[in-house]
Protein backbone atom coordinates (compact mmCIF):
# COMPACT_ATOMS: atom_id res chain seq x y z
CA UNK A 1 0.00 0.00 0.00
CA UNK A 2 0.98 3.45 -1.10
CA UNK A 3 2.45 6.32 1.57
CA UNK A 4 3.47 9.39 1.36
CA UNK A 5 5.92 11.38 3.77
CA UNK A 6 6.49 14.93 2.56
CA UNK A 7 9.59 15.98 4.65
CA UNK A 8 9.68 19.93 5.13
CA UNK A 9 12.45 22.15 6.96
CA UNK A 10 11.06 22.78 9.83
CA UNK A 11 11.79 26.16 12.29
CA UNK A 12 11.78 27.63 15.45
CA UNK A 13 9.05 30.34 14.02
CA UNK A 14 5.53 28.67 14.96
CA UNK A 15 4.15 30.52 12.16
CA UNK A 16 6.65 29.10 9.59
CA UNK A 17 5.74 25.55 10.59
CA UNK A 18 2.23 26.91 10.26
CA UNK A 19 2.66 27.82 7.02
CA UNK A 20 4.71 25.13 5.44
CA UNK A 21 2.17 22.62 6.79
CA UNK A 22 -0.87 24.48 5.51
CA UNK A 23 0.86 24.58 2.26
CA UNK A 24 1.35 21.00 2.26
CA UNK A 25 -1.81 20.03 3.28
CA UNK A 26 -3.81 21.39 0.20
CA UNK A 27 -1.16 19.57 -2.07
CA UNK A 28 -2.26 16.37 -0.03
CA UNK A 29 -5.85 17.57 -0.89
CA UNK A 30 -5.08 16.90 -4.63
CA UNK A 31 -3.14 13.88 -3.78
CA UNK A 32 -5.06 10.41 -4.26
CA UNK A 33 -3.26 8.33 -1.91
CA UNK A 34 -5.06 7.51 1.33
CA UNK A 35 -2.03 7.36 3.35
CA UNK A 36 0.03 10.90 3.61
CA UNK A 37 1.59 12.38 6.29
CA UNK A 38 3.81 15.64 7.17
CA UNK A 39 7.23 15.44 8.56
CA UNK A 40 10.10 18.02 9.58
CA UNK A 41 13.80 17.52 9.38
CA UNK A 42 14.54 19.58 12.80
CA UNK A 43 13.13 21.84 15.15
CA UNK A 44 9.23 20.85 14.49
CA UNK A 45 7.07 17.45 15.06
CA UNK A 46 6.46 15.14 13.81
CA UNK A 47 10.22 14.31 13.06
CA UNK A 48 11.18 11.75 9.86
CA UNK A 49 11.09 9.06 12.12
CA UNK A 50 7.59 9.12 13.38
CA UNK A 51 6.09 10.30 9.84
CA UNK A 52 7.28 6.74 9.06
CA UNK A 53 5.60 4.80 11.89
CA UNK A 54 2.37 6.80 11.16
CA UNK A 55 2.39 5.51 7.51
CA UNK A 56 3.54 2.28 8.56
CA UNK A 57 0.64 1.82 11.24
CA UNK A 58 -1.49 3.04 8.44
CA UNK A 59 -0.75 -0.05 7.02
CA UNK A 60 1.85 1.66 4.00
CA UNK A 61 4.51 -0.96 2.36
CA UNK A 62 6.00 1.82 0.18
CA UNK A 63 6.94 4.73 1.36
CA UNK A 64 7.60 7.99 -1.20
CA UNK A 65 9.78 10.45 0.96
CA UNK A 66 9.24 14.05 -0.76
CA UNK A 67 11.43 16.81 -0.02
CA UNK A 68 9.52 19.68 0.27
CA UNK A 69 12.81 21.87 -0.78
CA UNK A 70 13.58 24.21 -3.43
CA UNK A 71 17.27 22.92 -4.90
CA UNK A 72 19.24 19.77 -4.30
CA UNK A 73 21.89 20.33 -1.15
CA UNK A 74 23.04 18.87 1.84
CA UNK A 75 19.66 18.45 3.29
CA UNK A 76 18.62 16.62 0.23
CA UNK A 77 21.53 14.49 -0.20
CA UNK A 78 22.91 13.92 3.57
CA UNK A 79 20.39 14.81 6.22
CA UNK A 80 17.10 13.41 4.79
CA UNK A 81 18.38 10.26 4.01
CA UNK A 82 20.32 9.65 6.85
CA UNK A 83 17.30 9.93 9.01
CA UNK A 84 15.53 7.75 6.62
CA UNK A 85 18.10 5.10 7.08
CA UNK A 86 18.39 5.41 11.12
CA UNK A 87 14.70 4.13 11.21
CA UNK A 88 14.00 2.08 7.58
CA UNK A 89 16.13 -1.22 9.85
CA UNK A 90 12.86 -1.36 11.77
CA UNK A 91 11.20 -2.12 8.39
CA UNK A 92 13.02 -4.36 6.31
CA UNK A 93 9.91 -5.09 4.28
CA UNK A 94 9.03 -1.60 3.43
CA UNK A 95 10.20 -0.54 -0.10
CA UNK A 96 11.09 3.52 -0.19
CA UNK A 97 11.32 5.75 -2.83
CA UNK A 98 12.84 9.18 -2.99
CA UNK A 99 11.57 11.94 -5.00
CA UNK A 100 13.45 15.41 -6.04
CA UNK A 101 13.49 18.86 -5.05
CA UNK A 102 11.52 21.10 -7.15
CA UNK A 103 14.56 22.49 -8.96
CA UNK A 104 14.74 25.29 -11.52
CA UNK A 105 11.76 25.57 -12.74
CA UNK A 106 10.38 28.91 -15.28
CA UNK A 107 7.62 28.92 -13.17
CA UNK A 108 9.40 28.99 -9.96
CA UNK A 109 11.14 32.21 -11.54
CA UNK A 110 7.55 33.78 -12.43
CA UNK A 111 6.62 33.12 -8.89
CA UNK A 112 9.77 35.68 -7.66
CA UNK A 113 8.39 38.21 -10.65
CA UNK A 114 5.28 38.28 -9.26
CA UNK A 115 6.42 38.85 -5.95
CA UNK A 116 8.21 41.98 -6.94
CA UNK A 117 5.36 42.88 -9.28
CA UNK A 118 2.40 42.44 -6.51
CA UNK A 119 4.58 45.22 -4.34
CA UNK A 120 2.52 47.39 -6.36
CA UNK A 121 5.39 49.52 -6.05
CA UNK A 122 6.10 51.03 -9.94
CA UNK A 123 9.55 50.18 -11.16
CA UNK A 124 12.04 53.03 -11.40
CA UNK A 125 14.53 52.67 -14.75
CA UNK A 126 17.49 52.71 -12.46
CA UNK A 127 15.94 49.84 -9.89
CA UNK A 128 17.85 46.93 -8.60
CA UNK A 129 16.95 43.41 -7.41
CA UNK A 130 19.22 41.97 -4.46
CA UNK A 131 18.08 37.82 -4.77
CA UNK A 132 18.53 36.13 -1.34
CA UNK A 133 19.41 32.47 -1.14
CA UNK A 134 19.37 30.85 2.18
CA UNK A 135 23.66 28.99 0.95
CA UNK A 136 24.93 25.81 0.79
CA UNK A 137 28.48 24.15 0.63
CA UNK A 138 27.14 22.45 -2.01
CA UNK A 139 28.65 24.05 -5.22
CA UNK A 140 25.42 23.04 -7.24
CA UNK A 141 23.42 25.69 -4.57
CA UNK A 142 25.40 28.50 -6.30
CA UNK A 143 25.42 27.44 -9.72
CA UNK A 144 21.57 26.75 -9.20
CA UNK A 145 21.01 30.23 -7.90
CA UNK A 146 23.37 32.25 -10.52
CA UNK A 147 21.14 30.61 -13.06
CA UNK A 148 17.71 31.92 -11.24
CA UNK A 149 19.46 35.15 -11.20
CA UNK A 150 20.30 35.50 -15.14
CA UNK A 151 16.49 34.14 -15.46
CA UNK A 152 14.84 36.83 -13.64
CA UNK A 153 17.16 39.45 -14.89
CA UNK A 154 16.34 39.05 -17.98
CA UNK A 155 12.06 38.06 -17.29
CA UNK A 156 12.12 41.46 -15.21
CA UNK A 157 14.56 43.34 -17.52
CA UNK A 158 16.08 45.34 -14.56
CA UNK A 159 20.07 44.29 -13.13
CA UNK A 160 19.65 41.34 -10.77
CA UNK A 161 22.45 40.03 -8.19
CA UNK A 162 22.55 36.80 -6.16
CA UNK A 163 23.66 37.11 -2.07
CA UNK A 164 23.12 34.53 0.45
CA UNK A 165 21.98 34.31 4.30
CA UNK A 166 25.16 30.99 4.74
CA UNK A 167 27.71 29.45 3.65
CA UNK A 168 28.29 30.96 0.00
CA UNK A 169 29.70 34.13 -1.34
CA UNK A 170 28.73 36.88 -1.59
CA UNK A 171 27.03 37.07 1.50
CA UNK A 172 23.92 38.92 1.79
CA UNK A 173 25.08 42.00 4.43
CA UNK A 174 27.83 42.73 1.65
CA UNK A 175 25.85 42.72 -0.51
CA UNK A 176 23.12 45.11 0.63
CA UNK A 177 26.06 47.17 1.66
CA UNK A 178 27.23 47.51 -1.73
CA UNK A 179 23.83 48.18 -2.88
CA UNK A 180 23.18 50.89 -0.68
CA UNK A 181 25.87 52.92 -1.74
CA UNK A 182 25.38 52.49 -5.54
CA UNK A 183 23.32 54.80 -7.07
CA UNK A 184 20.12 53.06 -7.95
CA UNK A 185 17.22 54.99 -6.56
CA UNK A 186 15.48 51.30 -5.48
CA UNK A 187 16.23 47.94 -4.28
CA UNK A 188 14.31 45.04 -4.38
CA UNK A 189 15.26 42.11 -1.93
CA UNK A 190 13.53 38.76 -3.47
CA UNK A 191 13.77 35.80 -0.84
CA UNK A 192 14.67 32.73 -2.61
CA UNK A 193 13.14 31.10 0.05
CA UNK A 194 10.12 28.79 0.18
CA UNK A 195 7.99 30.01 3.85
CA UNK A 196 8.75 32.14 6.47
CA UNK A 197 10.88 31.48 9.46
CA UNK A 198 14.37 33.26 11.01
CA UNK A 199 15.85 33.99 8.05
CA UNK A 200 13.19 36.27 6.71
CA UNK A 201 12.66 37.80 10.24
CA UNK A 202 16.01 38.87 9.62
CA UNK A 203 15.88 40.36 6.45
CA UNK A 204 13.10 42.15 7.66
CA UNK A 205 14.57 43.64 10.74
CA UNK A 206 17.35 44.45 8.35
CA UNK A 207 15.20 46.29 5.39
CA UNK A 208 13.43 48.34 8.42
CA UNK A 209 17.05 49.35 9.96
CA UNK A 210 18.21 50.51 6.76
CA UNK A 211 15.37 53.04 5.52
CA UNK A 212 16.04 56.09 5.02
CA UNK A 213 19.45 56.28 3.22
CA UNK A 214 17.87 58.02 0.44
CA UNK A 215 16.54 54.79 -1.43
CA UNK A 216 13.84 53.06 -1.31
CA UNK A 217 14.29 49.19 0.33
CA UNK A 218 11.27 46.63 -0.44
CA UNK A 219 10.99 43.79 0.60
CA UNK A 220 8.82 40.98 -1.52
CA UNK A 221 7.39 38.02 0.01
CA UNK A 222 8.87 34.87 -0.14
CA UNK A 223 7.59 31.94 -2.54
CA UNK A 224 5.10 30.64 -0.09
CA UNK A 225 1.76 29.17 -0.85
CA UNK A 226 1.49 30.61 -4.48
CA UNK A 227 -0.42 28.42 -6.73
CA UNK A 228 2.44 27.75 -9.06
CA UNK A 229 4.17 26.17 -6.05
CA UNK A 230 1.55 23.94 -5.12
CA UNK A 231 1.78 22.74 -9.16
CA UNK A 232 5.14 21.80 -8.70
CA UNK A 233 4.90 20.04 -5.42
CA UNK A 234 2.13 18.21 -6.53
CA UNK A 235 4.31 17.22 -9.67
CA UNK A 236 7.07 16.11 -7.57
CA UNK A 237 4.81 13.79 -5.59
CA UNK A 238 3.41 12.02 -8.26
CA UNK A 239 6.87 11.51 -9.61
CA UNK A 240 8.07 10.11 -6.20
CA UNK A 241 5.15 7.84 -6.35
CA UNK A 242 6.18 6.08 -9.81
CA UNK A 243 10.19 6.73 -8.92
CA UNK A 244 12.87 3.74 -8.63
CA UNK A 245 15.02 5.85 -6.93
CA UNK A 246 15.51 4.48 -3.67
CA UNK A 247 17.48 6.12 -0.76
Amino acid sequence: MQGILYVSHGSRVMEATAEASAFIQSVKNQVNVAHQEICFLELSEPTVAQGIDLLIEQGASRISIVPVLLLGAGHYFKDIPAEVNKIRRKYPRVQFTYGEPLGIQERITDVLAARINETDVPIEPDAKVLLVGRGSRNPQTKRDIEQVTADLQQKMNIPVDACYLAACEPSFETEFQTSLRESHAQLFIVPYLWFTGVLMQFLETRVAESQGENKSIILCRQLGNHSSMKKALQERVHEACSSVKTI
